[in-house]
């Protein structure tokens, strides 16, 4: 039986994961932010770790590279709410197994923590491109990374005022 922490400060989402990792055979424990996430990992280092990207006011991709320490052997999976392809690269730059925009079928989450080639996305590209708000939104973000989240910096780096940016940050990614 394979070890997994969920690490989710939404508290029911961590309740309905870690219930279902456990009909799946997983030994599933859970913590709600990252100073509990690592106290757990340092504990009792988990074969697998499911992490949101989200955790209140800490990124989770802040957290990787002590989870990485603490578990190194661990196959992380990040789940998040607002997917970019700036968040999906650094957070496996910095050592995630996978990545997945919630919601995510539990399925999907176990094939990962067994490492299987099934949980690996799709290499055909798709279709359709993705529209210029899209494309607009991911630079920002990738910029916003690259400035460590200083919102004045990256306006600066963007030519663009800071209301501006304040603004265009304030609302929802925009559909692909």
């Amino acid at each position: 039986m394979a070890s997994v922490l969920v690490i989710d400060d939404d508290a029911t989402f961590n309740a309905v994961l870690r219930r279902a990792l456990t009909r799946r055979g997983f030994e599933a424990r859970g913590a709600a932010d990252a100073a509990a996430a690592l106290q757990e990992a340092r504990s009792a280092p988990p074969e697998g770790i499911v992490l949101d990207l989200n955790l209140g006011s800490v990124s989770g991709l802040t957290l990787i590279p002590s989870l990485r320490e603490a578990a190194p052997a661990a196959r992380i999976v990040v789940l998040t709410g607002y997917a970019s392809i700036a968040t999906a690269v650094e957070a496996i730059k910095l050592g995630a197994t996978q990545y997945f925009a919630k919601p995510v079928e539990v399925e999907a989450i176990v094939a990962a923590m067994q490492g299987e080639a099934a949980a690996a996305p799709a290499t055909t590209p798709p279709s359709d491109p993705l529209s210029v708000d899209r494309l607009e939104w991911e630079h920002i973000q990738r910029v916003l990374r690259e400035h460590d989240g200083n919102i004045s910096a990256t306006a600066r780096a963007l030519k663009m005022h800071r209301r501006t940016l304040q603004r265009k940050l304030a609302k929802r990614p925009v559909k692909a």
